[in-house]
């Protein structure tokens, strides 16, 4: 996640890592600095010196944060131009937007710190459509999950939750899945912990669980071997079909 980072550099060394950085327009850069902020636009403020947090993403958006509160004391959505430049020895940053005119311009007196960072999108992955559609999609198709699966019923009730999926494996050995749309976290993996001990209990038969999501977590997968349950990644679904439910295995109250 942190691509590079320098500590105390100097304005050239700062103007030569803006300048590699955010050229290449993957990285979010963050300057932890005492700098001079102007903005002009539609309405004049200027920040007098003090300590900032600079964050420029990839798109060219800009916020300015100082040491308290969430909204930041300058920003800018998606500009248009990102200049770096060595100015009177000092590093300035000018972030300029053509509709409406706006531009903020950051003179860096001290830096601190700067860092690169690569942020990777696909942990926001999402599989489209609701929750429910997953699983009647994957309870048409559980084979995207597991080869031989027999779906038994969908979202059964139990006195801990609703079991998503619940099925048989192809060597008859009961089988609980958990659905998540995102990346899947140690939550949906103490869900399926208590299914899976719930079914245990009621049937007296080996149950095994299975997480599938698109994603999961490290901390999530280390939870899922310490318990002895799966992981299964589901990056895309089949069209949409309602399926059959079997009787249930509990009653409903």
């Amino acid at each position: 996640m942190v691509h590079d980072q320098l500590l105390a550099p100097d304005a050239h060394a700062l103007v030569a890592f803006l300048d590699e950085h955010l050229g290449e327009g993957l990285c979010l850069v963050q300057i932890v600095a005492e700098c001079e902020v102007v903005y002009v636009g539609r309405a004049a403020s200027v920040a007098d010196a003090g300590d900032f947090v600079v964050m420029l993403k990839a798109d060219g958006s800009l916020q300015v944060h100082g040491y308290k509160g969430v909204k930041p004391v300058n920003w800018q959505p998606q500009a248009d131009h990102v200049v770096v430049a060595l100015d009177e020895g000092q590093a300035v940053l000018t972030v300029e937007r053509r509709s409406p005119e706006e531009m903020v311009r950051i003179v860096f007196l001290e830096t601190a710190l700067v860092q690169a960072l690569h942020l990777r999108e696909g942990s926001g992955f999402v599989l489209m459509g609701s929750e429910a559609e997953m699983q009647r999609a994957l309870a048409s198709a559980p084979g995207l999950i597991e080869d031989g699966l027999t779906v038994l019923d969908v979202e059964l009730p139990t006195d801990v939750g609703g079991i998503d999926l619940f099925a048989r494996d192809a060597a008859g050995v009961l089988l609980v899945v958990e659905l998540k749309r995102a990346k899947a976290t140690q939550e949906a993996v103490h869900q399926l912990a208590r299914y899976v001990g719930r079914v245990r209990e009621v049937t007296g038969e080996p149950v095994r669980g299975v997480v599938a999501a698109p994603a999961v977590t490290k901390p999530a997968l280390a939870a899922l071997a310490r318990l002895g349950l799966e992981f299964r990644e589901v990056t895309a679904l089949p069209d949409m079909e309602a399926p059959s439910a079997q009787p249930g295995l509990f009653a409903v109250p």
